[in-house]
């Protein structure tokens, strides 16, 4: 994804290079707006293309200070509860409140980022909402992680972990 960025900007500069060359305006006015103009439209090209291939994953694995564990939207943690059972969610009002499911729309594409070595599926909840599954696991974010790499829900009650890239738990240290 960088190197795909990189080659974007190489070739915005390169084109401004050249127009810089060619630009027949006395004062660099002309020069000056297309060089402007030919970056402008490279790095919204680059940033699109970084954005798209975020989103194309559901599940990806980031570096926490609990190691690499999955993380979803947004690149918040997700977890596993151990009351769950294989296809079951058993987190249901107050306890979806404070650890919101991972759910996609039926029929989506699931993919798993480079790392994600479980199987990606998904169930339907009770409420009809279908939420993501690694290796039959149901998966959560929770409600108090507000940034990338926040791990707050890790061995809540003894009950709630972090999953690993292979779908297993990330033991409390």
């Amino acid at each position: 994804m960088i190197r795909r960025l990189s080659l974007v900007v190489v070739s915005a500069i390169a084109v401004v290079m050249l127009l810089g060359a060619c630009g027949s305006d006395d004062d660099g006015t002309a020069t000056a707006e297309a060089t402007s103009e030919a970056t402008s439209e490279a790095t919204a090209e680059g940033t699109a293309e970084a954005t798209a291939e975020m989103m194309e994953h559901t599940v990806d694995l980031a570096t926490t200070g609990l190691g690499d564990v999955l993380v979803g939207h947004g690149g918040l943690t997700l977890y596993l509860f151990t009351n769950d059972e294989a296809g079951v969610s058993n987190c249901v009002d107050g306890c979806a409140a404070a650890w919101p499911p991972l759910t996609v729309e039926a029929g989506a594409e699931l993919v798993a980022g480079d790392g994600v070595t479980g199987t990606l599926g998904v169930i339907e909840r009770a409420d009809g909402t279908m939420q993501v599954t690694i290796n039959d696991v149901p998966l959560y974010h929770f409600a108090s992680d507000a940034a990338p790499g926040d791990t707050g829900g890790q061995g809540v009650n003894d009950v709630w972990f972090a999953v690993a890239g292979d779908g297993t738990a990330v033991p409390v240290s």
